[in-house]
């Protein structure tokens, strides 16, 4: 989730996992497999040759959906052929990689998969370019706001996400609506001596905490940043209570201690092992949960909905990079990854949710009733994370101060006049 906040609908192919495992070994060697620069800023032989092929800067998580897609591209358009460049695993990594490179102005980049958290870094430091001629009618209205910055469109939204709410049905019958009465539910649903707990999320201290103390203090109507992006409004009443409540939660016990390590593996495998009455977590959980042999102890048992409050938004985004010598091209191949055909491949083969508006009504994507209209209404009423140059650092700026706060080392209202002083170091407003 650090990097695009989301999984997959569908677990990884064994053929997939050997190919992670080959890519692994790779980058132990340095020189790679002709696939990554020797080390994140220098310019191989690869990057020198720029102009040799349409490159496609990618995470490798990404390999088992994408390979057939661009072998298709590739049989034709002979005279415009895409090297796909696979970035490290971890979303650290791959944002610096990509940063050492731009900033060094290679041309080794022609389009770039990038977090939806990262337009605002890469369209200010000039390392992509501005889209305005793209067509975005037919695209999920939030995914475009997260492709925009300074009122311009700098890539095009290629896959989006939003956490949802899993339940167990036998347990729970009607799913909250509200925080309160999830917490309500989980403190009295939640037995500890059997190892039944109330409420699993993303607390470790990483990206994925950053994501829930957002959706907490967005519900009310907290935010990070005032309406002119420049101004820090996060001390204040509502997310002090969104604090407020998740403390709450751990000194009650429905949040229990276990969750403030736990990243998205992690509270998936505890709910679908039976230890955990609700989860926060992204769409992929759904199919490990109505899947046998996947599902563990809660087969049949699981409902999902979405969060009491809007999700922070994620996904992916495409971009063409500003020292691109093939930017015609790399366009065109950004029109043919966001058509109709490979949304839905992308969808089936790597369970990303995709952005065109009118496949969330397809028959093809009908994996579940009910899925498909929930993941629209969470995804609709999503909001994005905050939109700054530097998110990777606001984004510690947030989680350090919460997981104190989680851990009882100060007070709510302590680690929001922290958080808030952080922010605005970083944005230059204080």
């Amino acid at each position: 989730m650090a990097r695009r906040g989301h999984g997959a609908l569908v677990r990884r192919t064994a053929g997939t996992r050997a190919a992670l495992l080959l890519l692994a070994a790779c980058l132990a060697l340095a020189t790679g497999c002709g696939l990554l620069p020797a080390a994140p800023g220098t310019l191989d032989a690869a990057s020198q040759a720029c102009g040799s092929s349409l490159t496609f800067a990618v995470g490798p998580d990404d390999i088992g959906w994408l390979t057939p897609i661009i072998a298709a591209w590739n049989k034709a358009h002979p005279r415009a052929q895409v090297q796909p460049l696979y970035l490290p695993q971890a979303a650290n990594g791959q944002l610096a990689q990509l940063v050492a490179d731009l900033q060094a102005r290679s041309c080794l980049y022609d389009v770039i998969d990038m977090d939806v958290v990262w337009t605002a870094q890469f369209a200010s430091s000039g390392w992509i370019i501005p889209l305005s001629g793209f067509p975005t009618g037919g695209f999920l209205g939030p995914a475009v706001a997260t492709a925009m910055y300074d009122g311009r469109l700098y890539a095009v939204p290629d896959y989006t996400n939003a956490d949802l709410l899993y339940y167990r049905t036998d347990l729970v019958k009607t799913p909250p609506r509200t925080w309160q009465q999830l917490a309500s539910d989980a403190a009295t649903l939640a037995r500890p001596a059997s190892h039944l707990y109330g409420y699993a999320a993303t607390l470790a201290p990483y990206e994925g905490l950053t994501v829930n103390f957002t959706e907490a203090a967005q519900s009310p109507g907290g935010s990070f940043l005032a309406s002119d992006g420049s101004t820090v409004s996060v001390d204040s009443p509502q997310a002090l209570r969104a604090l407020e409540f998740l403390v709450a939660g751990v000194k009650a016990g429905w949040i229990p201690e276990q969750d403030l390590g736990f990243e998205e593996t992690q509270a998936q495998d505890a709910f679908l092992s039976g230890q955990f009455v609700f989860l926060n977590n992204w769409p992929d959980v759904y199919a490990m949960a109505t899947t046998p042999g996947q599902c563990d102890k809660v087969c049949g048992k699981v409902g999902v909905t979405v969060l009491p409050g809007p999700s922070a938004l994620g996904g992916a985004n495409l971009a063409v990079s500003a020292y691109s010598r093939h930017r015609s091209d790399a366009l065109a191949f950004i029109r043919y990854l966001t058509d109709t055909d490979n949304e839905l491949a992308m969808f089936a083969g790597g369970g990303f949710p995709p952005v065109l508006t009118q496949l969330y009504d397809d028959p093809q994507l009908a994996v579940s009733p009910t899925l498909m209209p929930v993941l629209q209404e969470a995804i609709n009423d999503a909001r994005p994370r905050p939109a700054v140059t530097t998110y990777e650092q606001a984004s510690l700026a947030i989680s350090g101060p919460v997981e104190a706060a989680l851990h009882l080392q100060e007070t709510p209202q302590q680690a929001i006049t922290a958080m808030s002083n952080q922010l605005a170091q970083l944005i230059g407003s204080g």
